[in-house]
């Protein structure tokens, strides 16, 4: 008896872990997926660079981007959706082909201009303004609260600060060179022929990218809201974004050659940036926003910033500075202090839900006995 009894006992044991096990992994599914984009949009930063460096047309990039992504979605689409997709409108519509407009096309297009002018360090360094330039937005939409008075919302205005504060210094702020890390000094280098002035223009042109795409990360948020069928509205946005695109690209360039891919880096490019970065990814972004918003979101690109630095200097020779160092402490500290208010303010919401769920089901019970 006593022996049954202990068997169960460990039963119990190990099925409370298993389901602890479980619930654990069910929480950090977001954690993963955005840490996995931030090494998808890395390397499509250093392949970019490289191809338009190399004399590709960043309209044209831009078009056989989306090209590749619409195809790599359309088909996922299809087979997940095709039976339960959300009933479309003609508003709703033209909603998503104005947030394809505002948030991915205009977005993709100043981004890419972006890289004739900057290195991708700086390029990458440049997005980590979004998550000020987000919660900015998030605040004014009301989907973020501006609270000081407590711990978690300090932290999240002080974390967005600092971690801003950190890729400015990361990017303008040189200092000496990290005397001790020796790179190959054969490597080419991509940014030989930039001027002072091509990286004012950079940044400012980096600047435009963001916003649009901070302003994209708020709006898809109410967009999912009205059509959840994210991998349609994947597939929308990425079909108009191709449209948009190619009507763009013929205007601006209108040489034959420019449109021409071989088997190169510009075709490998263009392929990882569309069937990876747009179409494996997109959804996967999408996820993440549903799950925990986008300022959340946009708070993992410092990831980004690090792994590019890394790579930029091993692959093209580019120096890695003590004010660059200096810059990744700063994101890293903006980042968790950031999460970590973010984390409390959930835990206090779920909190005051639980316990304003208790207040009406102790009310419903006191007008049943009355009755």
């Amino acid at each position: 008896m006593h022996t049954e009894k202990k068997v169960q006992d460990t039963n119990k044991k190990k099925m409370k872990n298993l389901v602890d096990y479980v619930v654990v992994l069910e929480k950090s599914k977001p954690y993963i997926a955005i840490i996995f984009i931030q090494f998808v949009f890395s390397g499509l930063t250093l392949l970019s660079k490289a191809s338009i460096a190399k004399g590709m047309d960043s309209y044209v990039f831009v078009f056989y981007r989306q090209a590749f992504g619409t195809l790599a979605l359309a088909p996922i689409a299809f087979f997940f959706e095709s039976k339960k997709a959300t009933p479309l409108s003609y508003i709703l519509l033209g909603k998503i082909f104005l947030v394809s407009l505002v948030g991915v096309t205009a977005s993709l297009q100043f981004y890419y201009l972006a890289f004739k002018y900057t290195t991708a360090t700086l390029a990458a360094a440049s997005v980590n303004t979004v998550p000020a330039l987000t919660f900015i937005m998030a605040a004014i939409f009301r989907m973020e609260t501006i609270s000081i008075k407590h711990k978690y919302g300090l932290a999240k205005v002080l974390g967005s600060i600092i971690s801003l504060s950190g890729a400015m210094v990361f990017g303008f702020i040189k200092g000496p060179p990290l005397s001790f890390i020796k790179w190959n000094p054969a490597t080419k280098k991509l940014n030989s022929h930039l001027s002072t002035g091509d990286y004012v223009k950079g940044s400012f042109i980096m600047l435009a990218a963001n916003t649009t795409w901070a302003l994209w990360l708020v709006l898809q948020v109410l967009l999912i809201k009205q059509y959840p069928s994210k991998f349609s509205l994947s597939a929308l946005q990425c079909f108009f974004s191709f449209i948009q695109s190619a009507v763009l690209a013929v205007a601006m360039q209108r040489s034959s050659s420019a449109w021409k891919l071989g088997w190169d880096l510009n075709l490998v490019s263009v392929a990882y940036s569309g069937l990876v970065a747009t179409g494996m990814s997109f959804w996967v972004r999408l996820y993440v926003l549903e799950a925990k918003g986008p300022v959340f979101t946009a708070m993992f690109t410092p990831v980004q910033l690090i792994i590019t630095a890394i790579f930029s200097a091993i692959l093209w020779s580019e120096i890695l500075y003590w004010g660059s160092f200096g810059g990744i402490v700063l994101l890293v500290l903006g980042l968790y202090s950031f999460l970590w208010g973010k984390n409390k303010e959930d835990v206090k919401a779920e909190t005051d839900r639980d316990r304003q769920e208790n207040k009406e089901e102790t009310r419903v019970e006191v007008v049943t006995t009355k009755a």
